[in-house]
């Protein structure tokens, strides 16, 4: 998701991305983990989104 559409959500609705984002990052952990991991750049772009909402977030609390 791109930053403009993490900036236009609401904050409950950016409580529920990160959550949803560090839930795939947990799955995709466990399949790293199990060596069923496919596309390993999948993790990084989770990884990243997360970071950029984490960011946009206190952004708007500060």
């Amino acid at each position: 998701m791109k930053t403009k559409e993490y900036r236009e959500m609401d904050t409950e609705a950016r409580k529920k991305e990160l959550t949803d984002l560090l839930r795939e990052q947990f799955n995709l952990r466990m399949q790293k983990a199990t060596g069923q991991m496919s596309n390993t750049a999948n993790f990084a772009k989770v990884r990243r989104n997360i970071a950029r909402l984490r960011t946009i977030m206190n952004e708007k609390s500060g």
